[in-house]
C-alpha cells in the first residue's frame, strides 16, 4: 500500500509539474526551484549516521539561547531595494559578449560591468562595486526592468483565456501584498490563481503592471524581477525583527518601496524616510552556470549600484540622534564600504564623525561593525587605523573582506593576492588573532574590540578576547545553521539538500601555536585558545541548490549576535 501511495503521489506531482511547464515553459529558474521545493514530498533525511544528519542534530543540541538577551537593537545606516535577477541574462539583454574577466574597483561602463562580473563569477565569490556613470547605470536598470515585461507579454500572447492560464502565486483575490507577504512571494509559490477576462490578474492587465498596484499582478511581475529589502543594515534589521522579543530601530534612506518590504515591527524614524528608493542590482548565478569560458564553481552574486545617499552615509546623523530616545542595548553599524565612490576628503571626514558619534554613546552600549566588499585599500586602512576598530566591540566579515583588511594594514598572509579555493583555516585564524591582538582590547590598549565573526561558504569562526563574551559555541553554530536554512529557503536543515564541504583536517594556525584538528560531525564546534583569545570553529552545511544567496552574510552576523551574551564572565 505504501508503495502504491508513493507511486501515485509521484504521478500526481509529475502531472502537476508537466502542466506548469506546458503553461509556462519560460518560468524563471528560481521560481521553479521554489515551486519544486514547496510541492515535492519531504524527502526522508539521510540515515542518522550520515555526516550531514549527525551534524545538523548536533547543532540542534548545542544551540541554546543566552541567559541574558538583547532587548533593543538599533541598526544603520545603509538601506536600499535589491533588484535580484540573473546576471547572465542581464548581460545577454545588454548585448554584451563574454570576455576573459577582470576586476575593477569602480565600474565606469557596461564593459567594466561584464569584466568584473566574469571575474568574480569564475571564482564563485561575492562582490559589490560602485557604478560611477549615472546615465549608464540608469540605462542598465531600464533594461533590467524591461525584460520581465517582455516575458510577461510573451506569456500573455501564448496563453489565451481559452487555455485557462494558471500562475502559481502567493496571493488570493482581494489581498494586497505588503510587508512579510510581499517579501516571501518567491519562496511560497504554492497557490494556483486563475482568471482570464476579469479580476486583478487578468491577461489584459499585464501591460499596465508598472502603473497598477493590483494584488496578484504585482506578484506575477515580481516573480520575474524580484524586489527585496536590501542594504546590510536593512537586512540585519529584518533578521532581528524575526525575533518577537526584540525592538528594532532602522535608520537609512528608506523610500516607499523599501518601507513596503520591511517587516511591520521594524521602526523607521520619520527623518529616515525619503521620496525615492535607492536601487541595487543583484546579479545572481548558479553553481555550474556558464558565461563564455567562465564556469561558476559556486552559486553567488555580484552587486552594483549608483547609490549616492548610502555613499554619503546621509542617515548617520539621524541614526545617532535617534539612539538617545531609543536606548538600545546593541548598535549595529554598516555601510562604510559604500563610501568608496566618494572623495578621499569626504571619506576621512565621515569616518571621523563615525568615531566621534560612537564615542559619545553611553557606557554599556555595544557596537557591532558589519564590513562588506571593498577595493579601496586606503579607505580600509583608514577604517583600521583611524580609531574605528578600537571604537567598536564586534566585527562581522567574510573571506574577501578579511584578506583585503590584512593586505590594507600589512597583516599576516597579506602577500596572498587572493584565496585559492577554500580559505585555509590556519591562515584565517592567524589574521583573526592579529586583528584582536593588535587592535583589540588588552591591558595596555584602550580598545573596545573583543569579538570577530568570520564566515565563508564552508565554515565559520568566532574569535573572542577571553572574559568578554559567553554562549559563543551556540552563536557560531546558529550562524552556520541559518546559512543553510536561508539559502535553501527551509525552516530547518534538510540534510538531503545540503552537503558538508569543510576540510576534514586542518591546522589551527601556521605559527608555532598551530595544532592539527580532525573534524567530527557529531561534535561540530571545535574550540582552541591562543594567548587569551578563544576560537570557535564550525563547518557549514552548504545548500546544494540555493534559492537565493544575497543577504546570507547579514543573516549569519545577526543570528550570531542573537545567540551571543556580552559582559564579563570567567
Amino acid at each position: 500500500m505504501a508503495l502504491w501511495r508513493g507511486s501515485a503521489l509521484a504521478g500526481v506531482l509529475a502531472l502537476a509539474l508537466g502542466c506548469v511547464f506546458l503553461l509556462e515553459p519560460q518560468l524563471p529558474g528560481s521560481a521553479l526551484r521554489s515551486l519544486w521545493s514547496s510541492l515535492r514530498p519531504a524527502a526522508p533525511n539521510p540515515a542518522p549516521d550520515s555526516p550531514e544528519g549527525r551534524l545538523a542534530a548536533a547543532w540542534d543540541a548545542l544551540i541554546v539561547r543566552p541567559a541574558r538577551r538583547w532587548r533593543r537593537v538599533a541598526v544603520g545606516v545603509n538601506a536600499c531595494v535589491d533588484v535580484v535577477l540573473s546576471g547572465v541574462k542581464l548581460l545577454q539583454a545588454l548585448g554584451l559578449s563574454p570576455g576573459s574577466g577582470r576586476d575593477h574597483s569602480v565600474l565606469h561602463s557596461q564593459a567594466h560591468l561584464e569584466e568584473a562580473f566574469a571575474h568574480f563569477m569564475g571564482k564563485g565569490a561575492a562582490a559589490e562595486r560602485f557604478f560611477s556613470n549615472q546615465e549608464a547605470f540608469r540605462d542598465i536598470a531600464r533594461v533590467a526592468s524591461e525584460f520581465p515585461d517582455a516575458q510577461l507579454q510573451q506569456w500573455a500572447q501564448s496563453h489565451p483565456c481559452r487555455r485557462r492560464a494558471v500562475w502559481m502565486s502567493w496571493c488570493e483575490p482581494g489581498q494586497k501584498l505588503r510587508g512579510k507577504r510581499a517579501k516571501d512571494t518567491e519562496r511560497h509559490l504554492q497557490h494556483c490563481y486563475t482568471t482570464c477576462e476579469t479580476g486583478p490578474c487578468s491577461v489584459k492587465s499585464l501591460p499596465s503592471f508598472y502603473g497598477k498596484n493590483t494584488d496578484c499582478a504585482v506578484t506575477l511581475r515580481n516573480s520575474l524581477l524580484q524586489h527585496y529589502a536590501g542594504g546590510n543594515a536593512a537586512l540585519i534589521g529584518q533578521k532581528f525583527a524575526a525575533s518577537s522579543d526584540l525592538e528594532v530601530l532602522l535608520c537609512g534612506p528608506v523610500g516607499p518601496k523599501l518601507q513596503e518590504l520591511l517587516d511591520d515591527s521594524v521602526f523607521v524614524p520619520p527623518e529616515s524616510l525619503q521620496a525615492a528608493d535607492e536601487f541595487h542590482l543583484i546579479l545572481e548565478y548558479q553553481a555550474g552556470e556558464e558565461w563564455g569560458q567562465v564556469r561558476a564553481p559556486h552559486a553567488n552574486r555580484f552587486i552594483f549600484s549608483h547609490d549616492l545617499s548610502n555613499g554619503a552615509m546621509s542617515a548617520l546623523e539621524v541614526f545617532m540622534s535617534s539612539l538617545e530616545e531609543f536606548r538600545p542595548d546593541l548598535v549595529v553599524l554598516s555601510g562604510l564600504h559604500m563610501m568608496e565612490g566618494q572623495s578621499r576628503e569626504l571619506q576621512r571626514k565621515r569616518l571621523l564623525e563615525v568615531v566621534a558619534s560612537i564615542s559619545d554613546l553611553p557606557a554599556g552600549i555595544l557596537v557591532h561593525l558589519e564590513l562588506a566588499s571593498m577595493t579601496n585599500q586606503e579607505l580600509m586602512g583608514t577604517i583600521v587605523h583611524q580609531q574605528v576598530f578600537p571604537a567598536v566591540t564586534s566585527l562581522g566579515l567574510n573571506e574577501q573582506e578579511l584578506l583585503f583588511l590584512s593586505q590594507a594594514a600589512s597583516g599576516p598572509h597579506s602577500s596572498l593576492s587572493s584565496w585559492s579555493g577554500i580559505p585555509d583555516v590556519g591562515m584565517v585564524s592567524d589574521i583573526l588573532f592579529w586583528i584582536l591582538k593588535e587592535h583589540g582590547r588588552s591591558a595596555g590598549r584602550a580598545s573596545a574590540l573583543t569579538r570577530v565573526h568570520f564566515h565563508t561558504l564552508v565554515y565559520h569562526i568566532l574569535a573572542t578576547v577571553d572574559g568578554h563574551w559567553a554562549n559563543q559555541l551556540a552563536a557560531v553554530a546558529a550562524g552556520a545553521r541559518v546559512a543553510g536554512t536561508q539559502a535553501c529557503a527551509t525552516d530547518t536543515i534538510d540534510a538531503s539538500r545540503v552537503s558538508l564541504r569543510a576540510p576534514s583536517e586542518f591546522l589551527t594556525s601556521h605559527s608555532g601555536a598551530g595544532v592539527r584538528v580532525t573534524l567530527n560531525p557529531s561534535e561540530p564546534v571545535v574550540v582552541w585558545h591562543r594567548e587569551g583569545i578563544s576560537f570557535h570553529f564550525t563547518p557549514v552545511l552548504v545548500c546544494k541548490d540555493p534559492v537565493r544567496t544575497v543577504g546570507l552574510g547579514d543573516a549569519i552576523s545577526a543570528e550570531g549576535l542573537l545567540y551571543s551574551q556580552a559582559g564579563p564572565h570567567p
